[in-house]
């Protein structure tokens, strides 16, 4: 187990995701809005870098690329050293608001697409051996928050089979159904069509959450043009046979750190309601809501 002392900077909250607050490389705690107490992230990507480039994203630096090489034994001291300190010592009465303080998941997401990395399935293998050590294995979930661009290579698809046996969870990102929504949101060339190829195959693999971020774009809010065409995708998937859990609706809870950061703003909560309620009478999906 490593010696360093991941105690953390101050209290967190749902608008303080600092990666570097305990000093590791990969491992860093947040308090999570959507799970509701204590997510331990896995951050694949320290280089910060991403093959796509959101307009509300707000990790500093971010260019565009794919994760560097993993340290698998440091990953693995990492994350059994946080364990230890939140499990047996006092880091949940000293940095955990009362009411968070329980561990909920372990997250595979950080500063970038973590599929990116060839070594994704080592990574799953890491967190359960964790996990099993410090008792916590099929109590808590094991998520992947990911873009989706990635799930077709065969570690990734290995890696969401062995998540599947634990508790795993996808959170694959959708916040457009066009090809020009998606181009000007997450700044990436992408066809609805190849999404929807991609969102087959996670949901083939492991039990799988729609997760959207929701936001004004130069203070105009959603359309109804672009709401309609969510929606019609969604129901293309699930027509197509795609078993979804649900969405996961959340919108700005902190700045976007990139240029793109004039265009959006944060939506009243009644908008996201309103959106919220529409969505999931279009779809019959249960819609989770975090304003």
């Amino acid at each position: 187990m490593t010696e360093s002392n991941p105690s953390g900077k101050g209290i967190l909250s749902i608008a303080n995701h600092d990666r570097d607050a305990t000093g590791m490389t990969y491992v860093y705690p947040v308090v999570s809005r959507r799970a509701g107490g204590v997510s331990i992230g896995i951050n694949l990507n320290p280089n910060n870098a991403c093959n796509w480039h959101c307009a509300y994203c707000q990790v500093p630096g971010l260019a565009r690329g794919s994760a560097p090489e993993i340290d698998i034994p440091l990953l693995s001291e990492e994350l059994e050293s946080l364990l230890d300190v939140i499990i047996h010592g006092n880091y949940m009465q000293e940095h955990v608001p009362e009411g968070c303080r329980r561990i909920v998941d372990v997250a595979i997401s950080g500063n970038g697409e973590p599929t990116s990395s060839r070594q994704f399935d080592q990574v799953v293998a890491c967190i359960v051996a964790r996990l099993r050590k410090a008792g916590l294995l099929d109590r808590i979930q094991i998520v992947l928050i990911t873009n989706g661009s990635y799930v077709h290579r065969p570690e990734v698809l290995r890696g969401l089979d062995l998540m599947s046996k634990h508790r795993g969870r996808v959170w694959f990102k959708l916040d457009a159904g066009t090809d020009a929504a998606i181009q000007l949101i997450n700044g990436v060339s992408l066809s609805v069509a190849r999404q929807m190829q991609q969102l087959q195959a996670a949901a083939m693999h492991c039990p799988t959450w729609i997760q959207t971020c929701l936001f004004a774009w130069d203070g105009v809010e959603p359309a109804e043009v672009d709401i309609a065409a969510y929606s019609a995708f969604l129901n293309k998937a699930l027509l197509q046979g795609v078993r979804l859990q649900g969405i996961l609706l959340y919108g700005l809870a902190r700045p976007s750190l990139q240029a793109e950061s004039v265009h959006v703003s944060k939506l009243s909560e009644s908008s996201m309601q309103a959106v919220a309620g529409r969505i999931q009478s279009d779809t019959g999906l249960l819609v989770k809501l975090s304003p």
